[in-house]
């Protein structure tokens, strides 16, 4: 069989255009991703505290046992039997960034806990708080000990949001489909959006590689 790309270079700017809400998305759902990890991560330290622990640690287990095309359908078909209707693109950053943030807070958690337990000791004995010896002592080095572990995750991320596109988004693979429905040239559409998400993984990849050098350079990671 011949392959024909002509469908997709004519095609390709509304590939682009999809590839674009694809970076939107992402982004967005890492920021959400990144601040529910951090507090869930955190929430997740102190078993003493037992509502906020139970409620941190249900939340890893259902997200973590449950996939991600589900969430996002309950999002967008389920939410408006109650009466909550979000647009397809808040469902994206929202059921993305859920489930990330369940992995990102086991990052979080396990950064923190290689931090030896001293620095919060010698950080106490000098009369911070435990919030202020968290935010200023024992974070700072923990961030570091994140890199590596986060950018696998925002990679997986990326790769995920190819899931939004059945919420009717018009990210890449949306795009793409858009083209076949059309032009029936599937192999051939399918071989573009993976060389699309391959440079979008592969630049970030890279970008988190220079990120680590440069820390690595300044002596902030040991």
């Amino acid at each position: 069989m011949d392959l024909d790309f002509s469908p997709v270079w004519a095609g390709w700017p509304d590939l682009l255009r999809g590839a674009a809400v694809t970076v939107e998305i992402t982004a967005a759902a890492l920021v959400l991703g990144c601040v529910m990890g951090l507090l869930v991560g955190i929430g997740r330290l102190n078993p003493k505290n037992r509502i906020i622990y139970g409620i941190c640690t249900a939340y890893v287990a259902v997200i973590r046992g449950t996939p991600l095309l589900v969430q996002l359908f309950i999002l967008f078909f389920g939410l408006p039997q109650f009466g909550i209707m979000l647009p397809a693109f808040a469902c994206g950053v929202l059921g993305l960034g859920i489930y990330s943030g369940a992995y990102v807070s086991e990052v979080v958690r396990g950064a923190i806990q290689s931090i030896d337990r001293g620095q919060m000791e010698a950080a106490r004995s000098i009369g911070m708080s435990s919030g202020q010896a968290m935010a200023s002592v024992i974070l700072p080095q923990a961030v570091v000990r994140m890199i590596p572990p986060l950018g696998n995750e925002f990679i997986a991320l990326i790769k995920n949001s190819a899931l939004v596109s059945l919420l009717t988004i018009h990210d890449v693979m949306h795009q793409g489909q858009k083209i076949i429905s059309v032009s029936y040239r599937s192999l051939e559409v399918y071989l573009a959006i993976a060389l699309i998400y391959f440079v979008l993984t592969g630049v970030t990849t890279l970008a988190l590689r220079h990120f680590e050098k440069r820390m690595r350079a300044g002596g902030m990671v040991q």
